[in-house]
Order: C-alpha cells, then sequence, then structure tokens
C-alpha cells in the first residue's frame, strides 16, 4: 500500500524532509543542468524536486491513484495528473527527462510502472530513479516514507531497468546522515566526506537510465571456396596418352 500524499506531504515539511529535499535535489541539478527545450516527468511524488526544472518546455506530474494528488503548482496552472500507474495517459517517446521518486519501492507492480516509464521516454531522453538503498539506514526508518515498501540494491536496480529495455548510465548514492534529527546538522558535512571512506553507505541509490543504444547486424555471408573449382584444373585427369607422327 503507498504511502498517501498527505503522509507524503507532511514528511517534507519535517527537518528530516527539508534535508532530503536539498541534498537529493543538489545530485539531480548536477546531473540534469540545463533542462532547456525539454519535456520532464515527474512520476510518484516528485513535488520537491521539480521546482528547479521550471525552465523545460514542459514539466508535468504523474501521480499514482493509489497515493493521491495534489494541486502542483499553487500558482500556476495545474501540471499534476492521477493516473493509473500501469497505463500512463501519455504518447509514447513523449519526455526527453523522466523522474521517479516514491514510485518503484510501494508500486504493486514495480516493472510494470518501470516498463510504462521506458515506453515514455524519448530515443535520446533520460531517466533518474531515486530507490531507497537495501541494506541503507533510512530503509528502515518507518517514521520516514523510504521505511517502507521494497528496497533496492544497486544490482537489483540494474536488472530492473535493464529487463525494461533501458541501459543503466550512471548512479550515486545519496543521504549519509542518519535519520536523527541530533544529526541532521551535519548532513552537509557527511554527504561530502563519507562517500570518499565508506560509498555504500548512502540511504537512497540514484541512477540514470538512457534507452538501450541499436546496433545492426547483418549475417555475414559464407565464403565460397575455390578448391572444388580449381582441383580439376589442378590435378591430371587421368594417365598421359602418348601422341603419334603422321610420316
Amino acid at each position: 500500500m503507498r504511502r498517501s500524499v498527505e503522509d507524503l506531504n507532511r514528511f517534507y515539511a519535517t527537518p528530516e524532509g527539508q534535508v532530503v529535499q536539498r541534498l537529493v535535489g543538489l545530485r539531480l541539478r548536477d546531473q540534469w543542468n540545463d533542462v532547456r527545450g525539454l519535456d520532464v516527468l515527474g512520476i510518484g511524488y516528485t513535488t520537491p524536486y521539480l521546482d528547479p526544472f521550471n525552465e523545460a518546455r514542459r514539466v508535468l506530474q504523474a501521480m499514482p491513484a493509489g497515493q493521491g494528488a495534489e494541486i502542483w503548482p499553487a500558482d500556476l496552472k495545474v501540471r499534476a495528473a492521477l493516473v493509473e500507474e500501469e497505463a500512463l495517459p501519455f504518447p509514447s517517446a513523449l519526455f526527453d527527462r523522466i523522474l521517479m521518486v516514491h514510485a518503484l519501492e510501494e508500486s504493486p507492480s514495480p516493472q510494470n510502472l518501470l516498463l510504462e516509464a521506458a515506453r515514455l521516454l524519448s530515443p535520446n531522453g533520460k531517466l533518474i530513479l531515486c530507490v531507497a538503498a537495501r541494506g541503507g539506514l533510512w530503509a528502515h526508518a518507518e517514521k520516514t516514507p523510504f521505511g517502507y515498501g521494497q528496497p533496492y540494491s544497486r544490482g537489483q536496480l540494474e536488472n530492473a531497468v535493464r529487463e525494461a529495455e533501458l541501459e543503466p548510465m550512471a548512479w550515486s548514492h545519496a543521504l549519509y546522515v542518519p535519520p536523527v534529527r541530533s544529526l541532521l546538522r551535519w548532513a552537509n558535512t557527511l554527504e561530502r566526506v563519507v562517500p570518499h571512506i565508506w560509498p555504500l553507505t548512502g540511504g537512497l541509490i540514484l541512477m540514470e537510465a538512457g534507452r538501450r543504444p541499436f546496433v545492426a547486424t547483418t549475417a555475414k555471408a559464407a565464403q565460397k571456396s575455390l578448391l572444388p573449382e580449381l582441383r580439376g584444373v589442378l590435378a591430371p585427369a587421368g594417365a598421359p596418352v602418348p601422341t603419334s607422327r603422321n610420316r
């Protein structure tokens, strides 16, 4: 069962949620630093992360029916839609960038959701999956949305991406600070230092993927051997026959 949109909204209003929004947002902006002229889609609950991409040509948010939807943005024409996650109401290959947050972990059919996201991705498009890391501290913190649903290891996420006919391109961890309020003030320092000491302790995995490159191949024509044709020329057909001279 998915966390409701009210639960997610309340979490991002807490100090923990503000830290998550800031740290993950920095990673996303580093990865997608220029989206001008592109179409961007958020799947799941991506409201805290889409505002920096307003310079894109189009920014939309698809919010699963099991989660519920909210008005976003509040001061502009609404660009959020309530959707059935296994049948997203958009034409194929429409979006250049797709961001998925709070999407796979609680989905009743995560692979079908990922297949739908792959369908919507343009030929040169990129997708970023942000999921709770298996074994990370945030996946065990039930006071946060990351403590619910199915967390992923890097290998599991790569397999899921490839089964959706996508190819992993880059990945990183985020949220090295434990989900303890008294330690949140050290979040920026830990985010810089810990990856150099123990890089596999982040609470979230961010994986970027794109369409699998198409490689055309043709069957190589079998080379015809010349030996059968030359055998009759190189080898004598029979014993030599002496010739006679007319006197």
